[in-house]
Protein backbone atom coordinates (compact mmCIF):
# COMPACT_ATOMS: atom_id res chain seq x y z
CA UNK A 1 0.00 0.00 0.00
CA UNK A 2 1.54 3.52 -1.12
CA UNK A 3 1.22 6.48 1.29
CA UNK A 4 2.98 9.62 2.06
CA UNK A 5 4.72 9.40 5.38
CA UNK A 6 5.32 11.92 7.74
CA UNK A 7 5.66 12.87 11.34
CA UNK A 8 2.91 15.42 13.40
CA UNK A 9 4.05 15.86 17.41
CA UNK A 10 6.49 13.43 17.11
CA UNK A 11 4.02 10.84 15.70
CA UNK A 12 4.80 8.69 12.48
CA UNK A 13 1.89 8.89 10.26
CA UNK A 14 0.77 7.59 6.85
CA UNK A 15 -1.28 9.00 4.74
CA UNK A 16 -3.16 6.54 2.55
CA UNK A 17 -4.05 6.73 -1.56
CA UNK A 18 -7.64 5.89 -0.05
CA UNK A 19 -7.84 9.17 2.08
CA UNK A 20 -6.92 7.18 5.44
CA UNK A 21 -4.65 7.68 7.59
CA UNK A 22 -2.60 5.21 9.68
CA UNK A 23 -1.31 5.49 12.72
CA UNK A 24 1.07 2.42 12.86
CA UNK A 25 2.68 2.76 16.19
CA UNK A 26 -0.69 2.67 17.61
CA UNK A 27 -2.49 0.21 14.99
CA UNK A 28 -5.05 3.01 14.28
CA UNK A 29 -7.00 3.75 11.51
CA UNK A 30 -8.72 6.64 10.98
CA UNK A 31 -11.31 8.39 8.58
CA UNK A 32 -13.67 11.27 8.24
CA UNK A 33 -16.56 12.05 6.45
CA UNK A 34 -17.90 8.87 5.62
CA UNK A 35 -21.24 10.80 4.62
CA UNK A 36 -22.91 7.24 4.93
CA UNK A 37 -26.73 6.96 3.78
CA UNK A 38 -26.31 10.52 1.87
CA UNK A 39 -28.68 9.26 -1.23
CA UNK A 40 -31.14 8.57 0.97
CA UNK A 41 -30.87 11.77 2.67
CA UNK A 42 -30.79 13.79 -0.26
CA UNK A 43 -34.24 12.33 -1.56
CA UNK A 44 -35.94 12.37 2.19
CA UNK A 45 -35.55 15.77 1.31
CA UNK A 46 -37.04 15.92 -1.77
CA UNK A 47 -33.22 16.45 -3.53
CA UNK A 48 -32.23 14.27 -6.95
CA UNK A 49 -32.53 10.57 -6.56
CA UNK A 50 -29.49 9.49 -6.63
CA UNK A 51 -27.94 5.30 -7.18
CA UNK A 52 -28.55 4.48 -3.25
CA UNK A 53 -25.10 2.46 -3.64
CA UNK A 54 -23.11 5.32 -2.03
CA UNK A 55 -22.88 3.84 1.41
CA UNK A 56 -21.66 0.16 0.01
CA UNK A 57 -19.33 1.62 -2.11
CA UNK A 58 -17.87 4.21 0.78
CA UNK A 59 -18.09 0.57 2.86
CA UNK A 60 -15.98 -1.65 0.52
CA UNK A 61 -13.06 0.98 0.51
CA UNK A 62 -13.16 1.01 4.08
CA UNK A 63 -13.17 -2.81 4.40
CA UNK A 64 -10.04 -2.98 1.88
CA UNK A 65 -8.32 -0.73 4.39
CA UNK A 66 -9.15 -2.95 7.20
CA UNK A 67 -7.83 -5.87 5.72
CA UNK A 68 -4.51 -4.30 4.63
CA UNK A 69 -3.79 -2.26 7.87
CA UNK A 70 -5.90 -4.68 10.30
CA UNK A 71 -5.95 -2.09 12.81
CA UNK A 72 -6.69 -2.34 16.22
CA UNK A 73 -8.51 0.94 16.49
CA UNK A 74 -10.54 2.80 13.97
CA UNK A 75 -11.28 6.32 14.61
CA UNK A 76 -14.52 8.20 12.51
CA UNK A 77 -13.98 11.76 12.17
CA UNK A 78 -17.59 12.53 12.31
CA UNK A 79 -19.36 13.17 9.94
CA UNK A 80 -19.95 9.33 9.77
CA UNK A 81 -23.59 9.77 8.53
CA UNK A 82 -25.58 12.75 6.27
CA UNK A 83 -27.71 12.87 9.49
CA UNK A 84 -29.00 10.80 12.30
CA UNK A 85 -32.19 9.96 10.37
CA UNK A 86 -29.48 8.15 7.44
CA UNK A 87 -27.91 6.56 10.60
CA UNK A 88 -30.96 5.02 11.95
CA UNK A 89 -32.25 4.34 8.60
CA UNK A 90 -29.67 2.50 6.59
CA UNK A 91 -30.67 -1.04 5.69
CA UNK A 92 -29.75 -4.38 7.42
CA UNK A 93 -27.44 -5.41 4.98
CA UNK A 94 -25.24 -2.04 5.59
CA UNK A 95 -25.89 -2.55 9.25
CA UNK A 96 -24.53 -5.70 9.30
CA UNK A 97 -21.43 -5.09 7.18
CA UNK A 98 -20.79 -1.85 9.65
CA UNK A 99 -20.67 -4.56 12.58
CA UNK A 100 -18.49 -7.20 10.45
CA UNK A 101 -16.09 -4.34 10.11
CA UNK A 102 -15.89 -3.37 13.98
CA UNK A 103 -15.39 -7.05 15.15
CA UNK A 104 -12.59 -7.14 17.12
CA UNK A 105 -11.26 -3.88 17.33
CA UNK A 106 -11.87 -0.93 19.09
CA UNK A 107 -14.57 1.48 17.58
CA UNK A 108 -14.68 5.55 18.19
CA UNK A 109 -17.26 7.69 16.22
CA UNK A 110 -16.56 11.39 16.86
CA UNK A 111 -19.25 14.21 16.23
CA UNK A 112 -19.71 15.92 13.42
CA UNK A 113 -21.83 18.16 12.75
CA UNK A 114 -24.01 16.23 10.94
CA UNK A 115 -24.39 13.13 12.99
CA UNK A 116 -23.99 15.18 16.90
CA UNK A 117 -25.00 12.24 19.81
CA UNK A 118 -25.51 8.60 19.49
CA UNK A 119 -26.19 6.79 16.05
CA UNK A 120 -26.75 3.49 17.61
CA UNK A 121 -24.38 1.59 16.79
CA UNK A 122 -21.61 -0.24 18.28
CA UNK A 123 -18.43 1.15 19.74
CA UNK A 124 -17.71 4.98 21.76
CA UNK A 125 -19.37 8.41 20.80
CA UNK A 126 -17.21 11.35 21.85
CA UNK A 127 -16.93 14.84 20.89
CA UNK A 128 -13.22 14.36 20.60
CA UNK A 129 -10.51 12.03 21.23
CA UNK A 130 -6.94 12.90 23.32
CA UNK A 131 -4.53 10.36 22.25
CA UNK A 132 -1.27 11.97 23.22
CA UNK A 133 0.47 13.83 21.31
CA UNK A 134 -2.36 13.44 19.18
CA UNK A 135 -6.19 14.81 19.65
CA UNK A 136 -8.59 13.96 16.93
CA UNK A 137 -11.64 16.16 16.70
CA UNK A 138 -14.18 16.96 13.51
CA UNK A 139 -13.21 20.83 13.32
CA UNK A 140 -9.97 22.25 13.06
CA UNK A 141 -9.46 24.88 16.20
CA UNK A 142 -7.14 27.39 15.73
CA UNK A 143 -4.29 27.11 17.43
CA UNK A 144 -4.73 23.38 18.13
CA UNK A 145 -1.22 21.12 17.93
CA UNK A 146 -0.54 17.04 16.80
CA UNK A 147 -4.48 17.98 15.38
CA UNK A 148 -6.18 15.33 12.99
CA UNK A 149 -9.40 16.45 11.92
CA UNK A 150 -11.92 16.60 9.10
CA UNK A 151 -15.14 18.61 7.81
CA UNK A 152 -14.30 20.75 5.12
CA UNK A 153 -13.54 18.26 2.29
CA UNK A 154 -10.08 19.32 0.88
CA UNK A 155 -9.53 19.21 -2.74
CA UNK A 156 -6.45 19.70 -4.88
CA UNK A 157 -5.57 20.12 -8.17
CA UNK A 158 -2.40 18.44 -10.17
CA UNK A 159 -1.07 19.85 -13.87
CA UNK A 160 0.65 18.00 -15.79
CA UNK A 161 1.28 17.96 -19.70
CA UNK A 162 -1.46 20.18 -20.20
CA UNK A 163 -4.10 17.80 -17.45
CA UNK A 164 -5.63 19.06 -14.58
CA UNK A 165 -6.34 16.34 -11.90
CA UNK A 166 -7.97 17.47 -9.20
CA UNK A 167 -8.59 14.64 -6.19
CA UNK A 168 -9.53 14.80 -2.22
CA UNK A 169 -6.32 15.87 -0.42
CA UNK A 170 -4.55 15.94 2.78
CA UNK A 171 -3.87 18.99 4.34
CA UNK A 172 -0.72 18.46 6.30
CA UNK A 173 1.82 20.83 8.24
CA UNK A 174 3.75 21.22 11.94
CA UNK A 175 0.98 21.59 13.60
CA UNK A 176 -2.20 19.84 12.18
CA UNK A 177 -3.87 17.31 9.52
CA UNK A 178 -7.02 18.34 7.98
CA UNK A 179 -8.02 14.71 5.99
CA UNK A 180 -9.83 14.23 2.92
CA UNK A 181 -13.61 13.10 2.91
CA UNK A 182 -13.96 9.45 2.74
CA UNK A 183 -17.01 9.26 1.47
CA UNK A 184 -18.23 8.34 -2.22
CA UNK A 185 -20.99 11.22 -2.62
CA UNK A 186 -18.90 13.87 -0.98
CA UNK A 187 -17.81 17.30 -2.90
CA UNK A 188 -14.73 19.15 -2.05
CA UNK A 189 -13.18 22.39 -0.74
CA UNK A 190 -10.51 24.26 -2.74
CA UNK A 191 -7.32 23.88 -0.40
CA UNK A 192 -6.41 27.72 -1.33
CA UNK A 193 -9.67 28.79 -0.22
CA UNK A 194 -9.44 31.25 2.27
CA UNK A 195 -10.97 29.51 5.82
CA UNK A 196 -8.32 26.38 4.84
CA UNK A 197 -5.55 28.78 4.03
CA UNK A 198 -5.99 30.85 7.90
CA UNK A 199 -6.05 27.23 9.61
CA UNK A 200 -2.71 25.68 7.90
CA UNK A 201 0.75 27.37 7.97
CA UNK A 202 2.65 28.74 5.32
CA UNK A 203 4.46 25.75 4.64
CA UNK A 204 1.98 22.94 4.58
CA UNK A 205 1.55 20.62 2.31
CA UNK A 206 -1.45 19.49 0.05
CA UNK A 207 -1.04 15.21 -0.21
CA UNK A 208 -3.25 14.16 -3.16
CA UNK A 209 -5.01 10.85 -3.11
CA UNK A 210 -4.66 8.51 -5.62
CA UNK A 211 -2.68 5.14 -6.35
CA UNK A 212 0.82 7.32 -5.47
CA UNK A 213 0.15 9.69 -2.93
CA UNK A 214 1.61 12.95 -4.20
CA UNK A 215 2.59 16.36 -2.39
CA UNK A 216 2.55 19.63 -3.67
CA UNK A 217 2.78 22.87 -1.76
CA UNK A 218 -0.48 24.82 -1.26
CA UNK A 219 -0.92 27.33 -3.70
CA UNK A 220 -1.18 31.25 -2.02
Amino acid sequence: MKSFDFSLAGATLQALGSGALWWPRESTLVVSDLHLGKSERISRRGGAQLPPYDTRDTLARLETDIAATRPRQVICLGDSFDDLAAAQGLPEIERRWIARLQAGRQWMWIEGNHDPGATGFEGATLFELAAPPLVFRHIAQPGARGEISGHFHPKAGLTARGRTVTRPAFLIDSNRVILPAYGTYTGGLRVETPVLRQLMRPEALAVLTGPQPTPIPIPR
